[in-house]
Formats: C-alpha cells, structure tokens, sequence
C-alpha cells in the first residue's frame, strides 16, 4: 500500500511499514521495542487519517513521567507543518488560566486535527474519567484513542483499566503501543486487547480467557479456595488471533545500533552493613521458614529492606530514616572517573537519588547534574531532559520506575545501577533510553555489587529476562536469603 503522505521526519522502513498496515485497522498494536520509534508511527497515522479526513480528533494517553514529552518533543518533531492541528495537554489543576487555554482548544472551529494528551494515571481519578467520557461522547466518532505503554492498563480488575475500555469503545479508531504486551503472563493481553476490539479474543470475560489459555489448579487455605495459575496452553491459538491486528518489530531487526556491555563493579560492605544484613537475613528466614503462607509481597518486603542495608540506609518500624555507613557511593564516584562522556545513574530509593545528586554537584559542580524522581515537579523533569540532551549537564541521576519510560536520553554511553528496581518491565525500559534511535555509540551498563548477597541475584535474574516479583518465592527466597556476604568485606 502507497500513500500521498509526506513525512516531516524520513521513516525508517520498518515505521514506514507500521504505519501503512495501521491506516486501514480501526484497531491496532504497535508491539514495537523500545527506541524503535513507535511515537512517530502513532505521530505520522494521525496526521495522515487526519489529512484524508478520516478523524479530527485523538487523545493520547501516555503515564505521567512521560506524557508531557509527547506535547513537547515527539509531536513537535514529526508532525507535519502543513497539515493543520492544535495540542493540548491534560492538567489536574484546573487553574482559570487552564479552562480557558481547553475551552479555546476544544471549541476552536478551525479546521485542523486536535490533538489531546494525558496522563493514564487520570483515568484512577473522578475528575479524569469525566473528561475522557466528555471526549469520547463529543469526538469518538471521528476520533482516535491510543495508549502509550499499554501494560499500565494489563490489570483487568483496575479502575483505570474499567475506564479506558469504556471510554476506547465509543473512538472509532483504537491504538496500542508497548514494546513488551507481555510482561508477566498472556493474562496481560486480555485487558489490552479489550481495549483494541473485545471481538478478537472472543471473550468478554477474563476468567473464561484465563481458562482457555492457563492451565489452573483448585488450591485451598483453610475456609478460602482460589485457582494457582500452573502454566500456559493453546498460545499459538492465541498469537494466530492476534497477528494480524498488531505490528512486532525488534530492535535487533530493524536497527544497526551499537553494542552493549554489561559489566558489574563489587562493593565492599562496612561493618554495620554487614551486622544489619545478617540481622534482617535472619528475620527473613524465621519468616520463611514459620510454616506459615507466606505472600509474595512479605517476601518482596523482606528483599527490599535488604537492599536499602546494601544502599546505605533504611526506614525503622517508627518510619525513620536511618542512614548506614556505605562503600557504594565511593564505588559509584571510582566508575565515573574511569569513564568519559554522559552519565546515566539509576537508583530505585529516593534516598540515594538525593545524595548522589549532592555528591557529584560538590566534586563536579551543580550545573553537572540533573535529577528525575517523584518529587520532581512537571517543568523539572523537562528541564531536567533538555540540560541532560541539548546542555551541559554531564548526569542523570533518576528512578528507573518515574524516568523509565518513553524518555530519549541517547546523549549518554554509561549506564550506572546504584539500587535495581524488581520488575523486569522497569530494567528493560531504563535501559533502551539511551539504547534507541539517536544513539551512535555503545553503552556500558554497570551495576554495583556487594559480593555475596541478594544484589548478586537480583542483577542476575534481571539480566536472565526473569521477573523477580511474580517468580522469587517459596524455595528460591530462601535460596536468596541464605546468601552469605563474603568474609573481606570491610
């Protein structure tokens, strides 16, 4: 199929490919990998649906470390200037300033294609949902809907989830995008595909979806029953239903990226570290071994308050910080003068993103480095991009699971992970900020150790594709936990 369309940005072949088998699907998935460039694809078939005069109207739905990068670089950069269009962004506040930029935005009787963007986290709100209802009701019918990493609506029971298929059914076109649909089980698909066009699953229920394609055993505990997910059956099946709804591509593909390397630096432990590890170690175990069910979340609990010893500090039943005597920060600052160019520092605890951002501003100077957090407010994050990008700031220093997602951090060759986050989706999606389209140089990934403790298995089921949430229980907790750390740590 050939269009008379012209490209603001040249497509790579493979977003040139996506975008031509989407334009006649009502419904469709860019199963694209990340830095493969699926934002342009979304970008480049609203503009042309637009241009054709197929819809006038799309919301992008996006999660909120990233979808403001939408309004600010992914639209500005590839849609085209000669086709008429307007953007605006969602905002909780609904300051008077606010109302009257939306009220000229969606009452404009200009000709152009409008383009609304929000946060997915919105949709949990009852301010959200009102407004995504107003906007399905007011400009479905000639309208696009279209989730940026589409896993944060994965959970079929959520209440964003139950508000976004309400929403998606009344846009006459529906878009997906996530580099990994599947992050946990093919449970993941159910609500996703829901989303899409419930006709191509063929089930409206989860459960009958569940029974078709997981292979379930009746288990009890005491007065309370429930179905223990075994394994998975009939996915051929599934995959022949999905294909021709949906455009996969890898990056090892499509894209002549350079290489990675991974490569790890030990820490030793100081002498408080080690006491308080062998302290929660041994709680952990009395836990495990009690008898007892014990919950995925205890065990998690448990492994988290482990790794924040291996950090340098951790919160006290009375939810003070107390601050432990550490090697790492030292360990971190030996990487960075062994390396050149931009850094991208990574770490899961707040705390250490604080004290990491204080210690290379004192050896470095403040203008060196930028921060990315929970904490840190809308025009910050951005700020915090362009100086990293565009400046003179030499580190990102940043939670994987806030800064993680959709960001373009190609300006750095060096990777540092100061604390893994657990979810696997997270690990992989920091890791492709600098590993995508743009980037012309390796990358070296580097995570901190500490010789023989649960760091070593945590990087190791991170590097080996395994979730540790959904699979580190019963015997591989405790084969965990019974780590010893080695006898020379200081």
């Amino acid at each position: 199929m050939e269009v008379n369309y012209k490209f603001k940005t040249e497509p790579y072949e493979h977003q040139r490919e996506a975008m031509l088998r989407s334009i006649p699907m009502n419904a469709y998935g860019f199963f694209m990998e990340m830095g493969t460039g699926k934002s342009k694809v979304l970008i480049d078939s609203i503009a042309y649906l637009g241009n054709t005069h197929k819809l006038d109207f799309a919301l992008i739905i996006a999660p909120k470390g990233v979808y403001r990068n939408w309004i600010n670089k992914e639209i500005p950069e590839h849609f085209p200037d000669d086709i008429p269009h307007s953007v605006c962004a969602w905002q909780a506040s609904q300051t008077k300033g606010y109302k009257e930029e939306a009220k000229a935005f969606f009452f404009n009787k200009e000709p152009g294609i409008k383009i609304f963007v929000m946060n997915v986290e919105s949709f949990s709100s009852s301010k959200g949902k009102a407004a995504g209802e107003w906007m399905a009701e007011r400009f479905g019918q000639n309208g696009l809907i279209a989730i940026d990493e589409s896993t944060t609506i994965k959970n079929h029971k959520a209440k964003r989830t139950k508000s976004l298929l309400k929403i998606a059914a009344k846009f006459k076109y529906r878009r997906l995008l996530t580099g990994s649909p599947v992050t946990k089980s093919p449970m993941d698909l159910f609500a996703q595909f829901q989303f899409l066009d419930p006709t191509i699953l063929g089930y409206d229920s989860f459960y009958a979806y569940q029974g078709r394609y997981a292979v379930l055993q009746k288990r009890s505990m005491g007065a309370h029953s429930f179905q223990q997910v075994l394994g998975y059956r009939n996915l051929e099946e599934l995959s022949v239903k999905i294909e021709p709804y949906t455009y996969r591509v890898l990056k090892k593909d499509c894209l002549d990226l350079p290489e990675k390397t991974y490569t790890v630096r030990n820490v030793g432990l100081t002498m408080e570290q080690l006491r308080m590890y062998k302290d929660l170690q041994k709680e952990a175990m009395t836990l495990l071994e009690g008898g007892g069910l014990v919950s995925a979340p205890q065990v998690i609990t448990q492994m988290l308050r482990i790794q924040q010893v291996l950090s340098g500090h951790i919160k006290t039943d009375d939810g003070d910080l107390l601050e432990v005597p550490t090697q790492r920060l030292s360990a971190m600052m030996d990487c960075i003068e062994e390396v050149s160019g931009k850094i991208i520092i990574w770490s899961r605890f707040r705390y250490d993103i604080i004290h990491i951002q204080a210690e290379l501003a004192k050896v470095y100077g403040g203008q060196s480095v930028v921060s990315y957090y929970g904490d840190t407010s809308e025009q910050d994050r951005q700020f915090a991009i362009e100086r990293f990008q565009d400046g003179n700031a030499r580190f990102f220093v940043a939670n994987p699971a806030t800064a993680g997602y959709g960001l373009t951090l190609t300006e750095a060759n060096t990777v540092i992970y100061y604390a893994n986050d657990f979810n696997l989706e997270t690990r992989i999606q920091s890791e492709d900020r600098c590993h995508r389209i743009g980037q012309k140089n390796p990358v070296t990934y580097i995570d901190l150790i500490a010789d023989g403790t649960i760091d070593e298995k945590i990087v190791k089921a991170l590097r080996d594709k395994i979730d540790i949430g959904a699979r580190v229980l019963g015997e591989e907790a405790r084969e965990w936990l019974k780590l010893t750390p080695k006898p020379q740590a200081v």
